[in-house]
């Protein structure tokens, strides 16, 4: 049907093997091209960053009143106030945390979204449904997901690339795996807490053999594995194969230079500031700069923003590793003009408690004044490729502990990021097990408030 009205249609998806990640149109014009998702692995709390709740300083030490109680993985105390002063930015006055003042500057490009929800309140569920639509089963990837109905716009580096300083943050490579997608629109994983290119990406140069020799052998090995895929019915795994060494061979041309952070001038280091993030942040602009369409950014291995117990010192400390680049980042993209076309997207899995810890934050008999996970209400941001600036959307109740006004689930999420790059998220599927899946489910509504 879509090829009698003249129509893309989205089942052309992995295309011929020779080209699986060759660019391809969107079911319609979209705003946004690329993707870069900031992932605050653990749960940063929304009432220490972007949803201040002046109630919960009236109510501190005092027990909540019991129509705001929620179910809570495990037992808190009560009503705990944020340490740290809110502020206004911008021409719209949205108030933001004082650890996120760089942030804070950038809040006319950027709707904060105050009334997400998740499903439980345990990390790897939610971490995985917040990467790949799904809590429990194996499936695919939000960047796979784009990099299938789009392909990418440079053939020499990966089409997605998810950069994890120091190890795997939870669920581990199942948050950017292709699943029952061809593998060809599998992230490729990259260490950033590396420098030496050679170590940031492992076998990116060979210093045997010259170019030419290297270029026979994989001329060799492509006539090997093609003859092999023809006489099993053209194997969806072994076109991956294919794919994947023709993609390391031409990685070399390119690759080198596009995680090379030194080559940028001295103006935008201090922009950015210094450390893994500063660095990890940067080249998340080099790779969207040079046609990779979604990078997946994570803090840190683990769940790093998971404070049970010091809350004011921790959150402090990864706000400051990350607050500058993370400012810098939207500054640079809007300074090049690529922020009208480059979704950003900043949050973790859920949020925090707006009481006190009463389990794992005692240490020494003391609470730890810490909060415990939160589904029920949090907060996220998205900035850049067609959303609405200086907006907030949704609101979680007086205490900031459940999504009561404008409600956006994570499902409903995932449908407005594929809206912004040009797709119904109904119709954007794959055949799989005898029957069509796609990244909602069967769920998710477009947030069209978000949209600009």
């Amino acid at each position: 049907m879509a090829s009698l009205f003249g129509q893309p249609t989205v089942a052309q998806a992995a295309g011929s093997f020779q080209a699986p990640l060759a660019p391809k149109k969107p079911q319609f014009e979209g705003t946004a091209k690329r993707v870069i998702q900031l992932f605050m692995g653990g749960g940063p709390s929304q009432v220490d960053t972007f949803d201040p709740k002046p109630a919960l300083t009236t109510y501190a030490g005092k027990e909540l009143p019991a129509e705001f109680h929620q179910a809570t993985e495990r037992k808190t105390g009560t009503a705990m106030p944020s340490p740290f002063k809110f502020k206004r930015y911008g021409q719209s006055g949205i108030e933001v945390s004082e650890i996120f003042s760089h942030v804070g500057e950038c809040i006319d490009d950027i709707s904060v979204i105050r009334s997400m929800r998740a499903d439980v309140p345990n990390h790897q569920p939610s971490v995985l449904l917040m990467t790949c639509g799904d809590a429990r089963l194996i499936r695919p990837s939000l960047g796979s997901w784009a990099l299938y109905g789009l392909g990418t716009e440079n053939q020499n580096l990966p089409g997605f690339v998810a950069m994890s300083p120091g190890g795997f943050p939870d669920s581990g490579p199942q948050n950017w795996r292709s699943a029952f997608l061809p593998g060809a629109y599998q992230g490729t994983y990259v260490d950033t807490a590396h420098t030496q290119i050679e170590r940031l990406i492992e076998n990116v140069k060979n210093s045997r053999i010259s170019s030419s020799e290297q270029a026979r052998q994989f001329d060799l090995l492509k006539q090997l594995n093609e003859k092999h895929r023809e006489t099993r019915d053209r194997n969806a795994q072994i076109d991956s194969r294919i794919q994947s060494f023709e993609l390391g061979y031409r990685m070399q041309l390119e690759a080198t230079d596009a995680f090379d952070v030194s080559q940028e001038p001295a103006s935008i280091h201090k922009m950015y500031g210094e450390g893994t993030q500063a660095r990890q942040i940067l080249i998340a602009r080099r790779l969207v700069e040079r046609g990779v369409r979604f990078v997946q950014v994570w803090h840190s291995a683990g769940a790093v923003w998971d404070h049970h117990e010091k809350i004011e010192e921790g959150h402090r400390r990864l706000a400051k590793q990350c607050d500058q680049a993370i400012g810098a980042l939207l500054k640079d993209l809007k300074q090049r003009g690529m922020l009208d076309d480059t979704l950003v997207i900043w949050g973790g899995e859920f949020g925090r408690t707006p009481t006190v810890e009463t389990v794992m934050g005692i240490s020494n008999n003391r609470f730890g004044l810490g909060r415990d996970h939160n589904h029920h209400g949090f907060s996220m941001w998205m900035a850049g490729g067609g959303v609405k600036g200086g907006y907030v959307h949704g609101a979680t109740d007086e205490f900031g502990f459940k999504s009561v006004q404008d409600v956006v689930h994570v499902h409903d999420l995932h449908a407005t990021i594929l809206h912004l790059l040009g797709f119904d998220h109904t119709q954007l599927t794959f055949r799989h097990a005898g029957r069509d899946f796609r990244l909602t489910d069967v769920h998710g509504l477009v947030v069209d408030g978000l949209l600009a």
